[in-house]
């Protein structure tokens, strides 16, 4: 029987521990695993035998934690990270080294494009895309291009990628499809089954849902890796499809030891149970909310559930009509951006996103503060911008709040 994305989300690769019934995960709060004999230990250690040996490598309420991201992102496996920022550094790095080209879209969050500049120094080239079009992104293919990158929806840009054509891109040149799905989310859309080989999100953001703790995981879908194209997993080619997400874990995560804490694999997994009620409200808030600041003067709304967004086909069609749950003002001037921010009573000053919370910012003089005049360009920033993290309060206390200042701004 297939289940609906809520049952799956609660029921889907968990369930109540075998031992004493706990009907939430336990915390395995600990650095090391004891091993009856040293057999067992060589055998965990070579991965003939599964099991836990040191929590950097693996731990139990991280294994279940992936597991339910995995089921719900319909991917072969996960991988739990420190934070959504060593989860996009440790997928890229898996597979690139000094000499090899990045393609991604220009409108990325400010911390993945500060990632990409530091690249650089690597020897990694990163090629931005005009726009997030499959035409934009052949424009960057070279042949030292080694993945696709993009958003599914662009933070703060709001731009909508096209998951199915860009995966058929990419696979026509023999490349992956990485997607960061942060700000949609599973409940939206899962990139893989529309073609997407690697999909990223910072769980702590809707996927934790409490703003309680920090972290970010990594899942892998089918794509046919091979030791010519991508000969860092040469090492690890009897693992198959699985090849990326072995080397992913004992490279990668191992070596640079950005493992996730148990106890905040724990809290966000609770957080997780309510990711349908959250997005649903959420996003039901977001359209109101859009809706009502673009029947004000002198505010320019931007969200892709609007009929004049350029990306409201796109994202009808892909997300089955829903639109999320951010959207951006432009108030034409910072002055008057931060007048509005300052006169707002409900939503919180905070620099997230995906809280229950409502949270607003200011990209310009935070988020992108390091960023040149080109990367804020691409990014749709602008000195008047305010971006909009919607929650799940009461509508009517949201319209009333945001009204109230900007007519105070």
């Amino acid at each position: 029987m297939s289940r609906r994305f809520a049952t799956k989300l609660l029921h889907e690769a968990f369930e109540p521990d075998k031992a004493t019934g706990a009907t939430t995960s336990s915390i395995c709060q600990t650095a090391a695993y004891a091993q009856e004999t040293a057999e067992d230990m060589a055998k965990i250690f070579s991965g003939r035998k599964p099991g836990f040996v040191y929590t950097r490598v693996g731990n139990p309420t991280l294994a279940t934690f992936e597991r339910r991201i995995a089921a719900l992102e319909e991917g072969i496996g996960a991988l739990s990270f420190a934070s959504g920022m060593a989860a996009v550094s440790m997928s890229i790095m898996n597979i690139v080294s000094a000499g090899d080209e990045i393609a991604a879209s220009g409108s990325l969050f400010g911390g993945t494009s500060s990632l990409f500049r530091e690249l650089s120094s690597y020897g990694i080239h990163v090629r931005y895309a005009e726009e997030t079009t499959p035409e934009a992104f052949a424009a960057c293919l070279t042949e030292k291009t080694k993945l696709f990158y993009t958003e599914t929806i662009g933070n703060p840009k709001l731009d909508v990628a096209d998951i199915g054509a860009l995966a058929e891109l990419a696979h026509a040149n023999g490349v992956p499809l990485f997607v960061d799905n942060t700000v949609a989310t599973p409940y939206l859309v899962r990139p893989i089954a529309l073609g997407a080989d690697v999909v990223i999100h910072s769980t702590s953001k809707a996927i934790n849902g409490n703003g309680n703790s920090v972290g970010g995981i990594v899942v892998a879908g089918k794509f046919p890796w091979n030791a010519e194209k991508f000969p860092k997993l040469a090492e690890f080619a009897a693992f198959g499809p699985m090849s990326y997400l072995a080397r992913l874990s004992g490279r990668m995560r191992t070596d640079f030891g950005s493992t996730l804490s148990p106890f905040n694999a724990y809290l966000t997994g609770i957080g997780l149970d309510t990711l349908a009620l959250r997005m649903e409200c959420a996003s039901e808030n977001a359209m109101a909310l859009a809706r009502c600041c673009a029947g004000k003067e002198s505010v320019k709304v931007n969200y892709p559930g609007l009929p004049g967004s350029p990306w409201h086909e796109l994202a009808r069609r892909q997300f089955a009509g829903r639109y999320g749950t951010m959207l951006t003002l432009s108030l034409g001037s910072r002055e008057r951006a931060f007048r509005f921010i300052n006169h707002l009573t409900i939503a919180l000053n905070v620099s997230n996103i995906g809280d229950a919370r409502t949270l607003v910012i200011h990209p310009s003089s935070t988020i992108f503060l390091h960023a040149d005049g080109a990367e804020k360009a691409r990014a749709g920033v602008t000195d008047d911008l305010v971006r909009v993290s919607v929650g799940i309060e009461d509508k009517d206390d949201l319209l009333e709040d945001f009204g109230m200042a900007l007519e105070k701004a």
